[in-house]
């Protein structure tokens, strides 16, 4: 417990608890409860003048957000207060007091006055959900205050708002009946601890919450090749062999079938505020769906099959072209992605049908020819093949 001079014969008594959390993205906080005990002779009516609330230089500076707006969202905003007021003769009444200036332009003074604004720091806007003092009488005499606080923050990114954070807490204060010298310090305090829960959640959470995340970064790698099991996976120095088709052959108009696709997988960590999505690239041909007639066993055959393969190969390098930190917003790259993946899709298989189609299934090798001129040179350009 300690004690503050107040005035001649005021004492301040604080006492403080917090209640911490939570989940990364709420934070409950029951903040200081203010006791004023006023030695006083007489019970003088109580002024209703606005409150003038005070603003100062707050004990801490913001390393990782400014303040940009503050934006009033309070259901009822006629006042912020409604204290009771009496005289000797007359019985407590609550009369409805607002901040000197409006409430919106009082604490907008007191966040210019209070925090540093660095524009290279994280523009973060608060709004202000509920800012309310109600008094009750007490049962030992005097009266009972109540100050309550709740502020929700939202990081204004790509031109949209990323609601990152949330406060409710406040404060409680006794006093006599005639004398308001509590509730502004009150009301202060309550705001200075909101903010200093703002900031000090930003100290922690700002390098490694994504939702704080600025920046995004891309490394874009290709599958380790693997031969094992029912999978193979591209590699130049690897082409298909007529072993890797292990499916038995459908009753068909055609004498081969092989089964190649692509997709992705990676994961993605927070540094430093930057995103980082390591992914890596499957182009593969799944052998078990992949099979072969015994008359079409040759090399041409097996080559017309491999061009299917390498066309996914190329569309493959295609979509990691388009996976670029310029490309991607920090706020949705997972559906962006997503997004350029489901029309790489789409080409894969328009290539793959006009291949066929071009070549009638490889029964044209004037076609097929120009077609395995146009792979190779494709592939070149991607440095897949020499």
């Amino acid at each position: 417990m300690t004690h503050h001079p107040v005035g001649n014969n005021q004492v301040l008594r604080s006492q403080r608890r917090i209640f911490p959390a939570f989940s990364p993205a709420i934070g409950w906080v029951l903040a200081a409860t203010l006791g004023m005990c006023l030695r006083a002779t007489s019970q003088p009516a109580v002024s209703t003048q606005p409150i003038a609330l005070r603003a100062e230089v707050l004990p801490f500076t913001p390393r990782e957000y400014y303040i940009t707006n503050l934006i009033d969202e309070r259901e009822d905003r006629t006042a912020v207060a409604w204290l009771l007021t009496a005289t000797n003769d007359q019985p407590p009444a609550a009369a409805r007091v607002d901040l000197q200036g409006g409430a919106l332009t009082a604490i907008q003074a007191f966040i210019q006055r209070g925090l540093s604004r660095n524009t290279a720091l994280r523009p973060v806007v608060i709004r202000l959900k509920e800012c309310r003092i109600t008094e009750s009488a007490a049962a030992s005499g005097g009266v009972d205050g109540r100050v309550r606080v709740e502020m929700a923050f939202d990081f204004q990114r790509e031109g949209e708002s990323v609601h990152f954070l949330d406060y409710r807490g406040g404060a409680r204060y006794h006093r006599p009946t005639g004398q308001l010298a509590a509730v502004e310090p009150a009301l202060r305090q309550s705001l200075t601890t909101a903010l200093q829960y703002l900031n000090t959640w930003m100290d922690r959470q700002a390098g490694s919450n994504e939702k704080l995340a600025r920046q995004i970064k891309v490394v874009f790698t290709d599958y380790p090749r693997n031969v094992e099991g029912d999978t193979v996976f591209y590699d130049s120095d690897r082409p298909l062999t007529w072993a890797d088709f292990r499916a038995e052959p459908r009753p068909s108009r055609y004498a081969a079938l092989v089964f190649p696709s692509f997709a992705y997988e990676g994961h993605r960590r927070v540094v430093a505020g930057v995103v980082h999505l390591d992914l890596k690239l499957k182009v593969f041909v799944l052998k078990d769906h992949s099979w072969v007639s015994e008359p079409v066993r040759n090399a041409y055959g097996l080559n017309h099959e491999q061009r299917h393969f390498d066309l996914v190969k190329l569309v493959g390098e295609r979509f990691k072209g388009k996976i670029h930190p310029d490309s991607l917003m920090v706020g949705h790259y997972d559906s962006m992605i997503q997004y350029q993946y489901i029309e790489s899709f789409r080409e894969m298989n328009r290539l793959q049908q006009q291949y066929d189609e071009e070549t009638r299934h490889g029964l044209d090798p004037a076609a097929q020819e120009r077609w395995n001129r146009r792979i190779d040179g494709e592939l070149r350009t991607f440095a897949v093949k020499e």
